[in-house]
């Protein structure tokens, strides 16, 4: 297993996350709607809004899975946010990242992940849009582009003026 290198703008990055006081709150109905949306468009058993903390991944909405939360050094999503682009793991028993993850090893038994990084107003990436299954998959360009879509809202463009239209839009996409 290949433990994820910590962003080049690390301290930005906690600082901007630290900023939206999402961490260790509630479910809220702009993030579970769109966690919910998201399994079932891309057919997934499991969706979740990931928040990468300094040691942890929490999840602030989440479909499919009872955890809360995991060490970030297991997390697929902390390589993630090192891109801009959705970071897509076809089948984790075989790359080399993720082989011997317990994630991938044990329950849940990842096979395929998605991610999409999430952005704090100032552009840094604290978290993601993030679909898991325990079979391997592939992607279509249209998929892809779709979870990029869902993605690049950021996270406090999630309000309810812009999460009603931006629902409807990927509702008909």
């Amino acid at each position: 297993m290949i433990v994820a290198p910590l962003p080049p703008n690390e301290p930005a990055r906690l600082e901007a996350l630290y900023e939206l006081k999402l961490l260790d709150t509630p479910p809220e109905e702009r993030f579970d709607s769109l966690t919910k949306l998201a399994a079932e468009i891309f057919e997934v058993p499991v969706a979740f809004v990931s928040l990468i903390d300094r040691d942890r991944q929490w999840l602030k909405s989440k479909v499919g899975v009872a955890v809360c939360e995991t060490r970030r050094e297991i997390s697929f999503c902390s390589h993630a946010v090192l891109g801009d682009e959705v970071f897509v793991v076809p089948d984790a028993t075989e790359d080399h990242r993720f082989a011997e993850n317990p994630l991938v090893t044990g329950a849940p038994f990842v096979r395929f992940y998605a991610g999409q990084p999430l952005r704090a107003p100032g552009g840094e990436k604290i978290g993601t849009l993030c679909l898991v299954d325990s079979r391997p998959r592939e992607f279509t360009e249209a998929q892809l582009a779709l979870l990029q879509k869902y993605g690049a809202q950021r996270v406090t463009e999630l309000k309810a003026d812009n999460y009603a239209a931006f629902i409807a839009d990927c509702k008909a996409a």
